[in-house]
């Protein structure tokens, strides 16, 4: 039951955020650049859950909260066969969410829809195939207003959070 609320808030969550982008036609977006990828990947040949608690580590050191883990493979595994996947596609894959008092702060005013990029993720994951290799990726936020700082304080907190973890 639990898992069906969380589900349905889910939708509904990306839903305003689609209603909130559409009222705001008219506000600057930063967006980026056309041959720009919107996932940034880092790999490392390591233990996932070394890595893992390296990202762990590394966000909790800048003073930040975690609040959450997200257990993409295992939803996968669970669910895949039901649905018509019968591909396993990760050995192991999970997305680790914290949030910023002070960059949240900074979007809301640039624009309060830019809430919604709130909490920050990163994902951590195998490949079936390539079990030693373990990734790591992030979505560069899209933000409206005049977010033009922020938007450079988000990546860089992500990336810094990456690079301290693979060291």
């Amino acid at each position: 039951m639990i898992k069906n609320k969380f589900f349905l808030a889910t939708v509904l969550f990306f839903s305003s955020v689609v209603n909130a982008n559409e009222m705001k036609q008219n506000t600057e977006t930063m967006t980026l650049k056309n041959n720009e990828s919107p996932i940034i990947v880092t790999q490392i040949e390591d233990e996932f859950d070394a890595v893992k608690e390296n990202v762990e580590l590394a966000i909790t050191g800048k003073g930040l909260k975690l609040s959450g883990t997200l257990h993409v493979s295992d939803m996968l595994s669970r669910t895949g066969k039901d649905l018509g996947f019968d591909k396993q596609i990760f050995e192991k894959a999970e997305s680790v969410e914290f949030c910023s008092a002070v960059i949240s702060h900074k979007m809301a005013i640039a624009s309060p829809e830019n809430i919604s990029v709130c909490p920050f993720t990163i994902a951590i994951y195998t490949y079936k195939d390539k079990p030693d290799t373990v990734y790591l990726s992030y979505r560069k936020p899209q933000l409206v207003g005049d977010a033009e700082e922020v938007f450079k304080d988000i990546n860089d907190l992500l990336s810094s959070i990456v690079e301290e973890a693979t060291q």
